[in-house]
């Protein structure tokens, strides 16, 4: 995934901690030579032995780069791709920049987009704001009217966090019913700081402020704006009970997905649920190569594309180092649990929170990744089922159905629900 604006955007979104990554580059263009953009678009195809190649643009906000800079990336691309393989082209944007000419660029070449967007105009407006601080929905909304009209293919990137965490559902709805989005991706916001830079952190990581830390993976205190381990849990249940009963086969949330595979005995999609990673490195503007878009650190820095190739690199020790650690360093209450086979301790930017035992390595969200995964158990286990016997998904929907019809005849609403929650049948299950 490359960055060819660095961690330059024209937004100012409170958590984005990539905003400080600029701090890395003191006094620097943020802007990818051409020389370098074919180097990387070459070097890409020449690291990837599979049938269908993808390059892949993230920011700060790519689209700042102009539209020409991705017309020349497109001819790189298909100068240097081998005879039989297959072109992808993906980009993460915040949408503020799209029109008509970037839309039927996109469509003309197959982009699939991820637009970035938080929910509803209140809940989104909360922190993701422009460099003059005005709220940016009605933009976004205006982006994926674009897309939509253009026909490109786009999925919404939604971050979790104290602002909308509480209203999952609300959000869900939002993107089904109000943008009709189809592919939709959550993302939890967990700001790690030390508990001396905490004031600072909370104040956000916008650009030209006075006393902004670098962000980087140490300390064990949370900002204000980070999801809790037992709000993302919940998020996850109520999204996945809002799903699993009515959109199964015309919504795809990939967290999901990713879970439906681990019930299959598949691999997961999402590198965070693999038992290693270290696959998804990160590119910046200059060619520097780091280990992880989550890790643009001093000591993740495995070298520049322009001096060793992007194949080397991701070979060095020190990247198999970082990729088996994921598996390596789980500690032993991990190693115990229950779901691990779904889970593998999920993100290791997450993981600095101690065990019930003390041993350190947690994952700050275990609980709430608990939850969720106890949570869907049953239906995941009744759609692997129904797939391996040459079904699909979508009948998961009647067979809940039905039992929810059985249950309705031999529970009576004032009754207390079978589940064990302890609430009644008719404000638990029944609703």
């Amino acid at each position: 995934m490359a960055k060819p604006s660095g961690a330059i955007c024209n937004l100012d979104c409170t958590y984005c901690f990539f905003l400080s990554k600029e701090l890395l580059y003191p006094d620097d263009r943020f802007r990818m030579a051409d020389e370098l953009l074919e180097n990387y678009i070459r070097q890409t195809i020449e690291s990837q032995q599979v049938p269908e190649i993808t390059i892949a643009w993230q920011g700060g906000e790519p689209t700042l780069m102009g539209l020409d800079f991705f017309r020349r990336s497109v001819d790189y691309a298909h100068r240097y791709l081998p005879e039989g393989k297959g072109l992808r082209f993906t980009i993460q944007t915040n949408g503020t920049l799209l029109d008509d000419e970037w839309c039927t660029f996109f469509a003309e070449h197959g982009f699939l987009v991820g637009l970035s967007m938080d929910g509803p105009p209140a809940m989104h407006d909360a922190y993701r704001v422009d460099k003059k601080g005005r709220p940016t929905a009605e933009r976004v909304i205006a982006a994926a009217d674009l897309l939509r009209r253009h026909e490109v293919e786009f999925n919404i990137l939604c971050t979790v966090h104290a602002a909308n965490a509480t209203h999952p559902v609300e959000v869900y709805r939002y993107f089904r019913d109000v943008l009709g989005v189809q592919f939709i991706q959550f993302i939890p916001i967990v700001e790690r700081s030390s508990q001396e830079n905490l004031d600072q952190a909370n104040l956000g990581w916008t650009s030209g402020r006075k006393g902004r830390p670098l962000y980087v993976n140490e300390g064990s205190a949370v900002t204000e704006r980070t999801v809790t381990a037992e709000q993302w849990g919940a998020f996850l249940a109520a999204v996945f009970d809002e799903w699993v009963h009515n959109d199964v086969g015309d919504v795809f949330v990939q967290h999901f997905d990713a879970a439906l595979a681990s019930w299959m005995g598949r691999p997961p999609a999402m590198c965070f649920f693999n038992e290693t990673c270290g696959t998804g490195v990160a590119l910046e503007h200059n060619g520097d190569l780091y280990s992880c878009d989550h890790f643009v650190e001093p000591e993740h820095r495995l070298g520049n594309i322009t001096q060793t190739h992007m194949v080397e690199l991701m070979a060095k020790p020190q990247q198999r180092k970082f990729g088996n650690d994921k598996r390596d360093t789980l500690p032993q209450f991990c190693l115990d649990c229950d779901v691990r086979f779904a889970c593998h301790g999920e993100c290791p930017k997450n993981r600095f929170i101690d065990t019930p035992d003390g041993e350190p390595g947690l994952n700050f969200l275990c609980e709430g990744y608990k939850h969720f995964f106890h949570h869907i158990d049953e239906p995941m286990r009744l759609m692997a089922e129904t797939l391996g016997r040459g079904g699909a998904a979508p009948e998961i929907m009647d067979i809940l159905a039905e039992r929810r019809r059985a249950l309705d005849r031999a529970v009576g609403r004032n009754d207390p629900c079978p589940c064990g929650s302890g609430r009644k049948y008719k404000r638990c299950h029944g609703r």
